[in-house]
């Protein structure tokens, strides 16, 4: 049917379609779902078999009325109508003519009055030029690929410049509105003018795609086919100002987290490189999991997050005092840190200081040995400043990349300690512990402590760099501590960099207070125990401390006191008692016998036997030092596992009392045919140092002149030949050894006489001070009668038979720990 042949119904039924558009001269099949279009499809086959196909201006709209569509639209003949098994239709049509629609009438379907739209006269030579034209255009466009070969040979095969224009309007992509405009637009020039402005869009499009296809395939293996389509939508979304696929997303990410740390444009530039490098890159590839996880921790480093200190000089104070007893030089060392800082924050307030002085502050290195508090002193100052504490565990560290990293092309890479140390603070200005300095190794892969160097370095560690981050991070912010149980272990270079403060072994009365204030509360608890359940008397304490600890700190103490709680917990569980109370003499029914017997002062003063002082790590204590003259060939026997220094001083004493024999009326003869034997006990500990020298020599003078030593009396103080008495080292730890073992009276170097001010005032009070610059002021106080009696004539001037000591028997063998001792 033609509407030449055939005049078109006034009134036909409408059936609506969404999103197409179709051209007279075209034959199309239709699909009918909706009921309104396929009542629309039985009534045109039950009459005239004509019927008009308009598209909807809305393709949502399920129930369309006469407003919902375009006023033109194509009256088509049907020619074939299929009933589908899902009670759809498929209807076959041959397009007839472009009509105009109007007075819509609704029931069960559309039905609408049709007016066929006439074309004008045209321009032949007008739309000549226009063929051709639209001809070169759609030849170009199909040797793009964009159209399949049967839709092109369809539209060279029309012979009518209106049948192909409608074929190519009817197989390329416009969009709906576009296709609707070409058929409501009658003349055929002006269709033919909108055809081709289409088609310059569509070829400058092609044009795009074809130089985004080239830009992508330069930056891509051609072998992945994925990594490609990936890029290409990448590049597509650029263009187009508008999209965003996952891994974009990503990088975008992470360019929001950096912007925000508000990072030096040296390190920006740096870290956006790695947000480029994974932007381009496949989010499957192993090296974009090694650049996210990169990216992971800088954006999680603090770059520019810091804790406010706490500058109240008094509040530090009160807190280091509730979490330490003693340590005050430690804490009067913390409390000058602090008032400085607080007196340069002020000045910087008032523009006289840069942030970078502020910032600048020492590196603290506590020395002493175990158990003293180093450790737990560093989380008071913590605490007291208001920062963050970060303990590094240095003991055994061999390898560089401890401190400074890995760098990221090792399978595994990771920052070095201090980098993992202050993402866990989540500040850049915490307190950061380096424990056990001392303890650094070294090995093929490097030394540590040299890494360390630029690190505890404040003019130099405010560009540390770590081979895993690759950009400078500000060190200078952060208070370091670091501890040492032997600080002559620590390299001289990085000793150099850090402030000494030692830490002292703990005195019984402080171990005792320290027991009281925290350590019997904090095994209380641990234990299950109430502080109504159990009374650890003083005196039990004090057993507890001198005879079966020995040691410098609290360590063992405490487990001591654990062990007493358990057996008091068990007790107490099992009904056996309600109540406890722990005395000094029921302490060996819960530990034993004691394993450790303080030395105590000889009971009577006895001719060759001087008292001598000698201190460890582990505390001080007071030794013996017996001489014996035998008959013999003028030989000097030394026993007691003697170190060399102290040999030395052995001998040193011998060489002084020869030189001076007739001051002493020491009998020269039989001076040289006796054999004399100095020892001292115990035996089994080995003992060195100089400091024993006038110990020795009033032992071997006394035994010499027959003159007794005083018991109540203990000194410490390396000699000379020619009598001078020098300095030694650790007075306050003999001197409290001396007072526990009941010694009265110390006789010390006139050069230590300023030490004594670190003896407790008690302790100074209720003992006698001797300071000595000669060995003749040491003897006129150590032996009875002293100078004069040792100068007086004697009878016969012999040498007076040495009587063995007795008081070695008096006295409990000593158990002590295998701790070398130091005179």
């Amino acid at each position: 049917m033609s509407t030449e042949s055939t005049p078109l119904p006034k009134n036909v039924p409408v059936c609506p379609v969404r999103g197409s558009v179709i051209y007279p001269t075209m034959v199309q099949h239709i699909d009918a779902s909706r009921a309104i279009s396929i009542n629309a499809i039985e009534a045109a086959m039950s009459g005239e078999k004509v019927i008009l196909i308009v598209s909807q201006r809305d393709k949502d709209v399920d129930d369309p009325k006469g407003a919902d569509l375009y006023d033109v639209g194509t009256a088509c003949n049907v020619l074939r109508v299929r009933k589908n098994p899902d009670s759809t239709v498929q209807m076959l049509v041959s397009a007839v003519a472009r009509v105009k629609a109007s007075n819509y009438q609704h029931g069960d379907y559309l039905s609408a009055d049709i007016e066929v739209l006439e074309a004008a006269k045209n321009n032949e030579v007008e739309v000549q030029a226009l063929t051709r034209e639209l001809r070169e255009k759609f030849d170009a466009i199909a040797a793009g690929g964009k159209l399949n070969a049967e839709a092109v040979q369809t539209v060279n095969g029309k012979d009518d410049v209106g049948e192909m224009a409608d074929q190519i309007a009817f197989n390329l992509d416009f969009k709906l509105e576009d296709k609707q405009a070409l058929l409501e637009t009658v003349s055929l020039t002006q269709r033919l003018s909108k055809l081709l402005t289409l088609l310059d869009t569509e070829q400058e499009v092609q044009s795009l795609q074809q130089k985004i296809r080239t830009q992508v395939k330069e930056e891509i293996d051609k072998n992945q086919r994925e990594y490609y389509l990936r890029e290409q939508m990448k590049v597509i979304q650029k263009e187009l100002h508008g999209g965003d696929d996952d891994e974009g997303d990503e990088a975008e990410q992470f360019r929001t987290k950096i912007d925000a740390l508000g990072l030096k444009p040296e390190v920006k530039k740096e870290i956006d490189r790695e947000v480029n490098r994974l932007a381009r890159m496949h989010p499957d590839a192993a090296e974009a999991s090694v650049i996210r996880t990169y990216l992971t921790w800088v954006t999680e480093l603090p770059w520019n997050e810091r804790s406010e200190d706490r500058l109240d000089v008094d509040e530090a104070a009160q807190v280091m005092d509730d979490d330490h007893y003693g340590l005050d030089k430690v804490k009067d060392r913390v409390l000058e840190f602090l008032a400085v800082r607080r007196l340069r924050k002020q000045r910087a307030e008032r523009g006289e200081l840069s942030a970078d002085e502020v910032n600048k502050g020492p590196i603290l290195v506590f020395t002493g040995p175990p158990g003293v508090g180093k450790t737990s002193i560093a989380q008071s100052i913590a605490k007291s400043l208001g920062r963050k504490y970060v303990r590094i565990a240095l003991g055994g560290a061999r390898d560089e990349s401890d401190i400074r990293g890995h760098r990221r092309t090792y399978i595994g890479a990771m920052p070095g300690r201090l980098i993992q140390g202050i993402r866990t603070a989540g500040t850049k200005n915490p307190v950061i512990l380096l424990d056990e300095v001392d303890k650094l190794g070294s090995s093929y892969q490097g030394d540590p402590s040299a890494a360390l160097l630029e690190v505890l370095d404040p003019a130099q560690n405010q560009h540390f760099t770590d081979h895993y981050m690759g950009v400078p991070f500000d060190l200078s912010e952060v208070m370091f501590i670091a501890t040492a149980n032997y600080p002559e272990q620590i390299p001289p270079a990085l000793m150099d960099r850090m402030e000494v403060i030692e830490f002292n072994s703990y005195i019984e009365q402080e171990k005792l207070e320290i027991a009281k204030r925290y350590l019997l509360p904090r095994q209380l608890l641990q234990n299950g125990l109430k502080s109504n359940q159990i009374v650890f008397s003083d005196a039990a304490l004090e057993k507890l401390i001198s005879h079966y600890t020995r040691e410098a700190g609290v360590r063992n103490l405490e487990r001591e006191i654990g062990t007493v709680l358990r057996k008091v917990a068990r007790q107490i569980a099992t009904g056996k008692t309600k109540k406890a109370r722990i005395t000094d003499k029921e302490l060996e029914k819960f530990l034993g016998q004691p394993r450790h017997m303080p030395e105590t002062e000889g009971k009577e003063d006895m001719v060759g036997v001087s008292t001598g002082m000698f201190y460890t790590p582990v505390g001080g204590d007071i030794l013996f030092v017996e001489t014996s003259i035998m008959p013999g060939k003028g030989g000097l026997v030394l026993t007691g596992q003697l170190g060399d220094v102290m040999k030395e001083s052995a001998r040193a004493a011998l060489t002084y009392a020869k030189s001076n024999a007739e001051r002493f009326h020491i009998d020269r003869e039989k001076l040289d045919n006796s054999e004399i034997h100095i020892h001292v006990p115990a035996g089994a500990i080995p003992k060195e140092g100089p400091s024993a020298g006038g110990a020795m020599a009033t032992s071997l003078i006394s035994a010499l002149t027959g003159i007794p030593a005083r018991h109540d009396v203990a000194m410490t103080g390396e000699m000379t030949l020619t009598g001078r008495y020098l300095p030694i080292g650790g007075l306050k730890e003999k001197v409290l050894g001396a007072r526990r073992a009941g010694i009265k009276h110390i006789i010390l170097p006139k050069a230590n006489e300023r030490d004594i001010e670190d003896i407790p005032l008690h302790l100074r009070t209720s003992m006698s001070f001797h300071p000595a610059e000669t060995l003749d002021q040491v003897l006129d106080v150590s032996l009875v009668g002293g100078l004069k009696a040792l100068e007086a004539p004697r009878d016969g001037s012999v040498v007076p038979p040495a009587t063995p000591p007795s008081g070695g028997s008096k006295r409990k063998p000593a158990r002590r720990s295998g701790t070398g001792a130091s005179a």
